[in-house]
Order: structure tokens, then sequence, then C-alpha cells
């Protein structure tokens, strides 16, 4: 490992926190390239549930420099609460964690307008928290980034000039008429000043840790159906979740990555709008959410559960460039009798890949292949192996569809209920 992306294969919640946490024993620095708090990576730590939101998931593993990039937006008071949540629990983080200047901030105007914005018919289902008109701002240029907290003169300037244009376009929205730059910039002083220790030049840093030969994860929050680009778009987020969105997102060329791991679940979930073309009916869904808790580690949200979505997997395999792929939760399949998969889609009669718009989706028809459920344990396996023969051989056709090797299995939620590839 000298600098590897971990990305998300699917549309998000994979468990790319705990593979993250398992990757970074390996790892000398773990850095987030995108995304903000809407993000929930689960981490067990002494068998107890720890949630992240903003700080990287290598957080966990003692003496790894943590990192939050540019391409990440950042939510100063859930930051530091989330700081204070894992200092309580006897975690070194402070001393650990740099935070890039050059990060926009979610404010309170851009989370009362999303608020505003999920009411209408425009609603795509976010998680109301300010992301989408952050970086709309900072895609308008007229966002605020950490480095403009401590120039007072520029921050009031600017959110005046945003509360303005917002007053006009969401007249509905009655907190904005409360708000001013001054105000806003007096109730972030405090956490800005507990920030500043920590403030910094993210690119800078990940260079010469590479130049020194140190080895770099780096972590991204959704997954790539969720890219603002290659994603289900519009039922998308707002930033570059996909594994070219890594360099970008902290500062680094491109040449500077040389290995991209894809984290897929064994099944597929999605949560908010859009087309799901594997989607389970309401019944066998409840089984599959129930097994396998599928709830919004953020929100608390009951994700949408459905099959494995092969052709969704392949295109993630080529748009990200995947070396390797992990899948999780496979233990959550134990007990089915049968495991649908679709193998291929078909549009107007004719086979298709996988579109990347939300229209050419809801209108593709799944091709079913069914295999037969290993009802075992695959729980306590450890070694290729001890894994169940059938659920080997599910594994085993899903790399040769896909072309990309597995080189991990989650069978647990626990940091050592895995099964490595070369075991």
């Amino acid at each position: 490992m000298a600098c590897t992306v971990v990305v998300g294969a699917q549309w998000g919640d994979e468990g790319k926190g705990k593979i993250v946490d398992a990757l970074s024993a390996e790892a000398d620095v773990v850095a987030r390239y995108q995304g903000g708090p809407n993000a929930g990576h689960s981490v067990i730590r002494g068998g107890e549930t720890v949630v992240l939101h903003l700080v990287p998931s290598g957080v966990m593993v003692p003496g790894r420099r943590c990192l939050i990039g540019n391409g990440v937006v950042i939510d100063l008071e859930r930051l530091r609460e989330e700081v204070a949540r894992l200092e309580a629990l006897g975690l070194d983080v402070r001393a650990r964690l740099g935070v890039s200047a050059a990060a926009h901030l979610i404010l309170p105007y851009h989370r009362a307008v999303e608020v505003a914005a999920e009411r209408g018919p425009g609603a795509i289902g976010t998680t109301g928290r300010g992301i989408g008109f952050a970086y709309r701002d900072k895609g308008a240029r007229t966002g605020l980034r950490v480095a403009d907290l401590y120039d007072r003169e520029r921050f009031v300037a600017q959110a005046d000039r945003n509360l303005e244009r917002l007053r006009r376009e969401f007249p509905e929205v009655p907190e904005l008429v409360a708000m001013d730059g001054g105000r806003l910039h007096n109730g972030l002083r405090e956490a800005a000043g507990w920030l500043e220790p920590m403030v910094g030049d993210v690119s800078a840093e990940l260079h010469a840790a590479l130049a020194q030969g140190r080895r770099v994860l780096l972590e991204g929050a959704q997954g790539t159906l969720l890219d603002l680009d290659h994603g289900t778009y519009p039922f998308v987020t707002s930033s570059s979740a996909s594994a070219a969105g890594a360099p970008l997102g902290v500062g680094l060329g491109p040449r500077a990555v040389d290995h991209v791991i894809g984290v897929t679940k064994a099944y597929t979930t999605r949560v908010g709008l859009g087309p799901f073309p594997t989607e389970m009916p309401g019944a066998e869904a409840l089984r599959l959410r129930e097994a396998g808790e599928e709830y919004g580690a953020t929100t608390g949200r009951p994700r949408r559960c459905g099959w494995l979505d092969l052709p969704a997997l392949r295109y993630a395999a080529r748009i990200n460039g995947l070396d390797a792929l992990i899948v999780t939760k496979l233990d959550v399949l134990d007990r089915f009798e049968e495991i649908q998969v679709a193998e291929a889609y078909e549009l107007d009669g004719r086979e298709v890949a996988f579109p990347a718009g939300a229209r050419e989706l809801a209108r593709c028809v799944p091709r079913w292949r069914a295999f037969r459920g290993w009802r075992e344990r695959s729980t306590g396996a450890r070694r290729w192996s001890e894994l169940p023969a059938l659920a080997r051989a599910y594994l085993e056709w899903i790399e040769g569809a896909c072309g990309v090797p597995i080189t991990r299995v989650s069978v647990g939620a626990e940091r050592d209920a895995e099964v490595l590839r070369s075991a």
C-alpha cells in the first residue's frame, strides 16, 4: 500500500467504515476526500458501535494520522460534537486530526433551505443536513471555506450576500430573516478557535507523507452510484464519490493513486428516492432489512433493500478502475433458501449496460439468475475454505461476472469477522 482508495461500489452504505478501519492497520495516514455529515460509517469497538460522520474511520487505530480534505464540506458544530464523543471513549483525536483550510463550510442557512427544498416537488430524498446547498455555493464560487473563519470581514460580507440571495429564492423560509453574517460569525467564533490548531494544508502533508514512503489510505463517503457525474442523476449526492474524486478531494495528482478497492454488499440497498431495479417487494425487503439491520447510521431511515445488481457492479468496476473487490454482509444471506441476482438489464426488449441516468434506469427490466442458498452459518469462517461451499460458489460467480477479484469477505459486524482470500 502506497496510496490506496476505498470506494463504495453501490449506492453507499456498503460497510466502508469497517473496511477502512481494518485496512488502517496497514496505513500511516487516512484521509477523507468528499461528502459531509450525511455519511455514517459504523465501526465496532469493544462490542460498541461507533458511528463516524466527518472524522476518517482510521481514527479507531492508535497512531494513525487522520485528515479531512478540501473535497469535504464541514458542519463545524457537528465536527466538534463528534470529536468530543470520540475523546469521551478514550481516543486521542485532536492531536492526530488535520483539516484542510480549503474545505467548505456548511452554515445554518444551508440547512434551512435544504429542508425547505425537500418539501417541494424537486425532492430527491436528502438528509436535510445542508450538504447539497453547501456544494452549490462551492460550485457557484460563493461558498465560505475553513480559512474564511479567520477573516471576519470577508466572512460577514459573503454570508450577507448569500443570505440576500437565498431570501429572494426561498421567501417561505422564516429562519433566514433572523440570520446575518455578523451573528453567524459570532456564533462560530468559539468553535473556530477550537479548530484552528488542526487547520492546515492537507495536500502538502499528503505529498510529504508519500515522498517519505508512508502509506496513505483515501476514504470516500457515499458510493459510486451516488456520484454527481456518474451516478443515477439527479438522485445523487453533490460531490465526486467515485475513485476519481479521491485525489481531487485531497489535493493529489491522479498518478499518486496505486490501488483502488471497491466495497459491495452481497446484496444491494439504497436510501432516498430514485430508481432501484432490484428492489424487493415489501415482505421480502423487510426480512432482509431486519436480518441486515439496514437502517441509516446517520438518520435511522430504513434502507430500501434488493438483490445484488450485477450490471451496477460491473459499471462501478469500470468507472473506478477497481483492482479488487471486498464483499460485506455475506452472513445476512445465510438463512435465505434462494438468492437472486440481476445478471443483466433489458430496455425495450434489448440487453443494455447500466445507464447512469435515472430516467433510463427506471425503464430497465432485470434478467434474473437464481442461486441456491447455503443455509449454513458463515459467521465463524476466517479462511476461504471455511465458507459454506455454496457461498464460495456465489462469490466466485460474482468475481468472474464482474471481472474483479474478491480479496476479502465480511461475515459479521465485528472487526475480526472477515475472511481474507489468501487464507
